[in-house]
């Protein structure tokens, strides 16, 4: 027979319980990772391509996934535009690059990721590819897709003198051909009208 005497065995197994439980919990708490996960940056331009008459307003959107900080004031982005001519720097460290390019300003929030672009006043010039490029502060440059701008003259699309010369051609054609149904008519007519001078008199 065993005896049990209060607050003996069961409180020290009931203490020795406690513990293993309290070890077993420690020991099963996963170990908690202090280094952030790498930020990829991610550019995209919208759309890929973009029309505008000359004289307008347009806006080319440039956004990227905004990054886990609060300040943004290391954070870069520069446009460039490339044509037949080459590669053209508009905007550089936010700013504008010359007084000449006036008319390129990014109008975007860096802090809600938009870092898009106005152009004021397009002209026959500004027709090319547009590059947004955003830079972090350990140097990580990511560049957009692009975006291809087409200007149109008041007249029509880019390239209306093409058009406008076809439709000269194919008008001076009808001119043409009227001119010489005319010519070989005339003759023809001429003989109708001589024929009915001729039954008239008779």
């Amino acid at each position: 027979l065993f005896f049990l005497f209060p607050g003996t065995d069961v409180s020290v197994g009931g203490t020795a319980s406690k513990e293993n439980a309290a070890v077993t919990d420690i020991t099963a708490q996963p170990l908690l990772l202090t280094t952030p996960e790498p930020w990829h940056l991610l550019v995209t331009q919208t759309p890929a391509k973009e029309k505008a008459k000359e004289g307008e307003t347009v806006i080319l959107n440039c956004h990227f996934n905004s990054p886990r900080r609060s300040s943004l004031t290391e954070l870069l982005v520069k446009w460039y535009k490339e044509d037949e001519k080459g590669q053209m720097d508009l905007l550089e460290n936010n700013v504008t690059v010359s007084t000449n390019n006036s008319r390129f300003f990014m109008s975007g929030d860096l802090s809600q990721g938009d870092a898009s672009l106005v152009i004021l006043n397009v002209t026959i010039s500004d027709h090319g590819i547009y590059f947004c490029e955003v830079t972090l502060p350990d140097r990580t440059v990511v560049t957009g897709d692009g975006t291809k701008l087409r200007i149109r003259r008041a007249l029509g699309l880019f390239g209306i003198e093409e058009s406008i010369g076809t439709i000269i051609g194919v008008v001076a054609a009808g001119v043409g051909g009227i001119v010489v149904l005319i010519v070989i008519l005339t003759p023809q007519l001429k003989r109708c009208v001589l024929c009915m001078r001729q039954d008239s008199h008779q």
